[in-house]
C-alpha cells in the first residue's frame, strides 16, 4: 500500500512527532511511506515554548517533507494538488487540536479528487483540553473530509460520535513510546541528574493548566511532613510560570523539588523516568496521555487521576492508582499507600504483563483491519 501521513514530525519535537516516527518506522516496513510535515508548524507569536525544532544527536530521524505552512491557504492547495496526482492509497493525520483543522481540511479535500486516496485520522483529542469558540465547527470541516478513524481512547471514541455519529472508527490504544531507549539503574540515573533523595515521583510534560501540577504541589504540602519524598518536575511551562512559582513559595516547597523547567531532549527522557520510583498525572481533563505509554516503556507505575481514558491503561491497584481529580488529598493518600505498603516492585512485575498488548505491531495491524471492514 502507498501511504502519505501529514503531520508533526521530526525535525520538529514533541510526543507527536515521536508517534509519527514510531508509526512510519512500523507501516514502512510493509508500504511504502512518505511523511510531510510543517515548515512553519505555529506562527511564533502562537506558540508558548522556546523552540519547535528537536535537538540532539539521540534524535530518531526519518525522512520527512518539510513543507507545510499552517496559516498559508496557497500552500495547503499546492500540497493538496501534490498529493492528488501522487495519489496514495491512504493518506493519514493525526489530530490533537482545532487550529489544524483548515489545513488539514483543504488539503484532504483537494487529494480526494483523485477518487482514490482514502483519508485516515488518527484522534487524540476530539475535543481539545483548552476549548475556544468555534472548536466543534473547525473539527467537522476537517472529519467531514475523512473515511475512518482511529481514536486512542474510549473517551475520544464518544467525543467522536458527537461531531460524527456514523464515523467509521476503531479503538487502537496508544502504543508504547519506545523511542527513549530502555530503562538505566535507578542509583546510576539520580547520580547523572545530581538527586540524593531516596523517594522520587515524577511529573513529566509540557507544563499547562488542565495538567495540574498546581494540584499535585497541594498533594506535596500535604506529605511533606511525612513522608521524605521529592517530586521532579521535568518539562518546559507553556503557560504562566509566575502563577507556580508563588504556590511553591506559599506552600514552602522549595526543598522538596527537583526543578527542570526546559524542554527534556530525547537523550535524557530516560533518566528522569529511571531516577523516579513513580510517575504521577493529577489532570483536571484527559483524553489519553502519551506519559502512560513512555512510563510503560521504563516500567514505572503511574498515579493519575480518573479523568479521559487514564483508567483504560492503568490498572487500579494493579499497574498505579486511579485518583478522584482535583483532589489533593485522595492524591496523598494514594502516594502514601504506594510507599508505605512497598508497591513498587508488584506493580513493576504486573506492568511486565501488560506491555505487550501496546505493541506498534498490533497499532498498525489494527488500522488495516479498520480499512478492510470499511
Amino acid at each position: 500500500m502507498k501511504i502519505t501521513i501529514l503531520s508533526t514530525a521530526y525535525p520538529l519535537r514533541g510526543g507527536i512527532s515521536h508517534f509519527i516516527g514510531l508509526l512510519y518506522n512500523e507501516l514502512v516496513k510493509k508500504h511504502t511511506v512518505k511523511v510531510v510535515t510543517f515548515k512553519r508548524q505555529y506562527p511564533g507569536i502562537l506558540f508558548p515554548g522556546k523552540s519547535q525544532i528537536e535537538s540532539g544527536e539521540t534524535v530518531e530521524k526519518i525522512p520527512t517533507d518539510i513543507r507545510i505552512d499552517s496559516i498559508n491557504p496557497f500552500n495547503w492547495i499546492k500540497i493538496g494538488v501534490q498529493i492528488k496526482k501522487d495519489k496514495p492509497d491512504l493518506l493519514i493525520y493525526k489530530y490533537w487540536m482545532p487550529f489544524f483543522a483548515p489545513c488539514f481540511g483543504t488539503i484532504a479535500r483537494i487529494a480526494k479528487k483523485n477518487k482514490k486516496t482514502k483519508v485516515l485520522i488518527i484522534c487524540d483529542n476530539v475535543i481539545p483540553h483548552e476549548r475556544k469558540p468555534g472548536d466543534k465547527a473547525l473539527t467537522k470541516y476537517f472529519f467531514n473530509s475523512a473515511d475512518y478513524f482511529v481514536v486512542l481512547s474510549k473517551k475520544v471514541q464518544e467525543d467522536l460520535f458527537v461531531i460524527k455519529p456514523e464515523a467509521k472508527n476503531k479503538f487502537l490504544p496508544h502504543p508504547i513510546y519506545s523511542i527513549f531507549g530502555d530503562g538505566v539503574a535507578k542509583s546510576v540515573s539520580k547520580k547523572h541528574l545530581k538527586i540524593d533523595n531516596d523517594k522520587n515521583i515524577l511529573f513529566f510534560g509540557f507544563i499547562r493548566d488542565y495538567k495540574g501540577l498546581d494540584i499535585l504541589f497541594e498533594t506535596l504540602a500535604l506529605l511533606k511532613n511525612k513522608i521524605v519524598l521529592k517530586l521532579i518536575v521535568a518539562g518546559e511551562y507553556y503557560s504562566n510560570e509566575d502563577k507556580y512559582k508563588k504556590l511553591i513559595e506559599k506552600l514552602g516547597l522549595k526543598d522538596h523539588l527537583y526543578l527542570v523547567t526546559d524542554f527534556i531532549p530525547t537523550s535524557e527522557v530516560k533518566y528522569y523516568f529511571s531516577a523516579c520510583d513513580a510517575v504521577i498525572l493529577p489532570y483536571r481533563d484527559a483524553t489519553q496521555s502519551g506519559i502512560v505509554q513512555i512510563a510503560m516503556n521504563f516500567r514505572k507505575p503511574v498515579i493519575a487521576a480518573n479523568v479521559g481514558g487514564l483508567g483504560e491503561v492503568i490498572k487500579n491497584g494493579e499497574t498505579g492508582y486511579i485518583v478522584e481529580k482535583e483532589n489533593p488529598k485522595q492524591l496523598a493518600e494514594a502516594i502514601l499507600k504506594f510507599y508505605t505498603e512497598n508497591k513498587e516492585a508488584e506493580f513493576v512485575e504486573n506492568i511486565e504483563k501488560e506491555v505487550g498488548k501496546y505493541s506498534w505491531e498490533k497499532f498498525t495491524e489494527g488500522i488495516m483491519e479498520l480499512m478492510e471492514v470499511g
